[in-house]
């Protein structure tokens, strides 16, 4: 059975940190991109993070550049989100999702149920 299984969400301070994890199971994420993506309550679901199936290219939205690093260890079949400097406005429920390409979600073909990461201010 595919799956993708978000973890590491937590209540975190303002200008705190967090990993998040996206683990795959019953497939490869070698030959994937893997996308992250959040939705704050009340508001649409946008794009946070993308990293190619290499991990030669990595792709952040602006608010979150210089704060966010993703990356992959293929070893473990496993993506990581860091995320440091914590503000308000990044609470939300994080999704990771893969696809061929970071092109968006609608290139992504598989995805996760969500960990959610809280910053109290």
């Amino acid at each position: 059975q595919v799956q993708l299984v978000e973890s590491g969400g937590a209540l975190v301070q303002s200008g705190g940190s967090l990993r998040l994890s996206c683990a795959a199971s019953g497939f490869t994420l070698n030959y994937n991109a893997i996308g992250w993506f959040r939705q704050a309550p009340g508001k649409e679901r946008e794009g946070v993070s993308c990293i190619s199936s290499s991990g030669g290219s990595a792709y952040y939205t602006d608010s979150v550049k210089g704060r966010f690093t993703v990356s992959r260890d293929n070893a473990k079949n496993t993506v990581y989100l860091e995320m440091n400097n914590l503000k308000a406005a990044d609470t939300a429920v994080y999704y990771c999702a893969s696809g061929a390409e970071c092109s968006g979600p609608s290139t992504m073909r598989y995805w996760g149920k969500g960990t959610l990461a809280i910053v109290s201010s």
